[in-house]
């Protein structure tokens, strides 16, 4: 069964058209990937409550992954070089699989990797196991 991954970027200060722009890049760079799709949110992916504008939130995009064991992996890496070319400005991605969520930010080096290989690990060919 595919995967879908839900993503959240954020960047500090930044405009609807700047944040429309960033969602867009990122979406080409993870179209480069072994995935199977990655596509704006619609209202069918709105969480229970949220306004009809909220649904298509800017920053938003879902990645469906496909069967590729890597896939996972992958669009991390993808998301941490994004995340490097902030050029000093506050970017924060979260990351949502199956009811677990990771937020990649300004944090050490060390800090993400080990955060980014616990996620992985418990999403990657297992499933979602706790």
């Amino acid at each position: 069964m595919d995967r879908q991954l839900n993503l959240r970027l954020i960047e500090e200060g930044a405009s609807a058209e700047r944040l429309d722009a960033l969602t867009s890049y990122l979406r080409q760079e993870l179209l480069q990937l072994d995935v199977d799709d990655v596509r704006r949110p619609s209202t069918a992916d709105a969480p229970p409550g949220a306004r009809a504008i909220d649904a298509v939130a800017l920053g938003g995009l879902v990645v469906t992954l496909g069967r590729s064991a890597a896939a996972l992996g992958n669009v991390v890496a993808v998301i941490r070089s994004w995340l490097s070319r902030g050029d000093g400005v506050k970017r924060t991605v979260k990351i949502e699989i199956g009811g677990d969520t990771l937020e990649l930010s300004e944090v050490s080096q060390a800090e993400q990797d080990r955060l980014i290989t616990l996620f992985v690990d418990r999403h990657s060919t297992g499933g979602g196991r706790p």
